[in-house]
């Protein structure tokens, strides 16, 4: 066997357990969570934030199973390799999903915020999914997946964008660990998302073809794990925003002559009440 071919077994090696580890990290946050998303979730009714975080949540096991098994099987089947491609796509725009509800909530459900985020939503998945499947005759597979990851790349930076002025704008000074756990945390959720997703463009743009697979698991595994930690993080402060918005309720009763304070203290509830409750 020449140098070559053992250059590319190790690749693919080292893919191989890249994605079988990925797929454990998705089993272990799962057990780690299942406590607070029976809490945050099961009790609330089947809208379409909770259809899309069930997507987002349990569609990534079969997808990243799926891509498990073909990694781990001598030859692996078109069919299948085609259903994985589908259900990583369907997983990631989920999770993306997720997050567009999320700074939707942000902007006091605006409707010109709405509009604009699907509609943006919408042409982004539109291109990144044309890229994927229908193959550009005219790029390589690695330039198809670098632009997708670009497309990718830059949804992503634009949420997080979004999250960061309206953190900056209304709550510079209000130094709250509600405000923190609220946007400070998501922010930070949203920079490990988009490092992954800039990893793997770097990874198929200059990495040799065996490392191309590389984190195609972990993509999917780090958008549905922090997409719902988010989602947890938000509707536990909700409830902690709920109960500061009934104590400054009581407290203007019996401080009347402290009126402005405390009006601005509820007013602050109330909009970080919004930023919360839609999700």
């Amino acid at each position: 066997m020449s140098s070559i071919s053992l250059s590319e077994v190790a690749e693919l090696q080292i893919s191989q357990f890249a994605n079988v580890g990925a797929f454990a990290i998705l089993i272990f946050d799962f057990c780690i969570t299942v406590q607070d998303e029976v809490e945050w979730t099961w009790s609330r009714p089947w809208d379409i934030t909770r259809v899309i975080f069930a997507i987002s949540r349990y569609l990534p096991f079969i997808g990243s199973g799926l891509t498990v098994y073909d990694e781990l099987s001598v030859v692996g089947s078109p069919a299948r390799g085609q259903a994985e491609n589908i259900i990583h796509i369907i997983s990631i725009v989920a999770a993306e999903g997720l997050l567009v509800i999320r700074t939707w909530a942000f902007w006091q459900r605006s409707k010109r915020m709405l509009i604009g985020l699907v509609t943006y939503s919408v042409v982004t998945v539109i291109a990144a999914t044309s890229i994927n499947v229908l193959r550009n005759q005219q790029l390589t597979a690695v330039s198809n997946a670098v632009l997708v990851y670009a497309f990718l790349t830059l949804f992503e930076s634009v949420i997080l964008v979004l999250t960061a002025y309206k953190k900056f704008s209304d709550y510079r000074k209000f130094n709250s660990s509600i405000i923190i756990t609220l946007y400070g945390g998501s922010m930070f959720y949203m920079l490990c998302i988009i490092a992954i997703t800039i990893t793997n463009m770097v990874i198929n743009a200059v990495f040799p073809v065996g490392y191309t697979n590389l984190l195609d698991t972990l993509q999917v595994v780090i958008h549905s794990v922090l997409a719902s930690r988010i989602m947890f993080h938000l509707r536990s402060s909700h409830d902690l925003i709920y109960g500061m918005h009934t104590s400054s309720t009581s407290m203007v009763s019996e401080a009347i002559q402290y009126r402005q304070p405390s009006q601005m203290q509820t007013n602050d509830s109330e909009r970080m009440n919004d930023a919360s409750s839609e999700v």
